[in-house]
């Protein structure tokens, strides 16, 4: 068995799932690369708490160094170029040459992909989007809200219903929930359409008891940041005092230029092995184009969501994959289509959608009775998640099982 060196382009969640699972699995001989641009790591779950006040930024981020395992090649800087013939990757950092490769890059935010948007809004999706929006509600002094889905798809389905949610909560706790009026734009039919009508019906209900409004059917065509108006596709025009988007989403320009990218730049895989049409070349989580039965709209194929969850599993399942054909095996790991997210809804309370997304003929998700349980799940993932690798005895996906079992929910991985 000659050495082997895998590669893997991003440490988000499922590049640094893949990476440490990876070194944990095979003989030190075996070299595994992690490339990532960003010398910290940033926990995208807890920007919500981070909006809100509820965490600090120091809780919510860990260099990079600290989360991985010994032995681990981190390499920082940006992957430039593909050489998939050859089997290299160019990075700023120099050159790697690789028997296996994980794209993880995730997906770019292009908030000026709509005329008007990047100068006009705030945004909870990154880092320092979550701490200025911080001030921005801390010195709001009142008036129209809107929570805007800008296009499709976005990662994190829930988020921009948690996000309208918990800002309701937050000045709810000031004492000026009157002072505040919150709207919720989309270009959905219903939250989450991905997830079925009863689970939009249920999202649909927890918003309304919040206080928020929410307009399906809006899909943003620009902004005025003079007149704070946004202009949708339907001809509508709405008034705002703060913005707060969830912008466009696209696939990393890497991926497209490797030929890797469908029309939309998303890279299409096997839904089972996450293979793409290149011998031991994967892609796992937000820069796949996985399709699932059934249809958002008549011409419109639903597409299995960008979410942490899946790719956590996914990176599961290519490293079993990966290892197995290292070792001589045939691999036998495939991906499940199973996933879950809390559903953050203020007060300390969440509640828990679960299902199969690979069902037929549509994908089957169900929303568990909101309470403090799910609340506490998703606090104590984020510290499980947030400390040292050594830490982390069992495998991700033992983890994810034995939460499930908390949970009461059999989660299969």
């Amino acid at each position: 068995m000659s050495p082997s060196t895998i590669v893997i382009l991003g440490a988000g969640v499922g590049g640094m799932v893949a990476a440490n699972e990876l070194r944990r699995r095979l003989p030190g001989a075996h070299r595994v690369v992690l490339v990532e641009r960003d010398a910290e790591y940033t926990f995208a779950p807890s920007f919500l708490w981070l909006m809100t006040g509820d965490r600090r930024p120091e809780q919510v981020r860990r260099p990079v160094a600290e989360l991985v395992r010994r032995g681990i090649d981190v390499v920082h800087g940006n992957a430039e170029a593909l050489d998939l013939a050859n089997r290299k990757v160019l990075t700023s950092a120099g050159e790697i040459t690789f028997d296996y490769l994980i794209i993880a890059l995730g997906a770019e935010l292009a908030p000026d992909a709509i005329p008007g948007l990047g100068e006009a809004s705030e945004s909870f999706y990154t880092f320092d989007g979550a701490r200025r929006l911080h001030d921005r509600l801390a010195g709001f002094a009142g008036g129209r809200i809107a929570v805007v889905v800008a296009s499709m798809p976005y990662k994190c389905p829930g988020a921009p219903h948690e996000g309208a949610m918990l800002i309701a909560d937050y000045f709810r706790k000031k004492g000026r929930r009157d002072d505040v009026a919150i709207h919720l734009f989309t270009p959905e039919s219903q939250p989450m359409p991905v997830a079925g009508p009863q689970l939009g019906a249920a999202v649909t209900q927890l918003l309304e008891a919040k206080g928020v409004s929410f307009h399906p059917l809006h899909a943003l065509e620009s902004v005025d940041p003079a007149g704070r108006t946004m202009r949708f596709q339907n001809s509508k025009t709405e008034p705002y005092d703060l913005l707060v988007a969830i912008p466009p989403h696209r696939a990393p320009r890497l991926v497209q230029e490797a030929g890797l990218g469908n029309p939309a730049g998303w890279v299409p895989v096997s839904p089972q092995t996450l293979e793409t049409g290149h011998n031991g070349v994967f892609a796992i989580g937000d820069v796949t184009a996985i399709p699932l039965p059934g249809r958002w709209k008549p011409d419109v194929p639903l597409m299995l969501p960008k979410a942490g969850v899946f790719a956590h599993v996914q990176a599961e399942v290519v490293t079993s994959r990966i290892v197995a054909e290292i070792e001589g095996r045939k691999p036998d790991e495939t991906f499940c289509g199973d996933g879950y997210c809390m559903l953050e809804t203020g007060e300390d309370l969440a509640g828990f959608a679960y299902g199969n997304f690979f069902a037929e003929p549509s994908p089957d998700v169900k929303l568990r009775q909101v309470g403090k349980a799910w609340h506490l799940g998703k606090v104590l993932f984020e510290k499980w998640w947030l400390s040292a690798p050594g830490w982390k005895r069992a495998s991700y996906g033992a983890a994810l099982k034995i939460g499930g079992s908390f949970w009461g929910i059999p989660i299969a991985v």
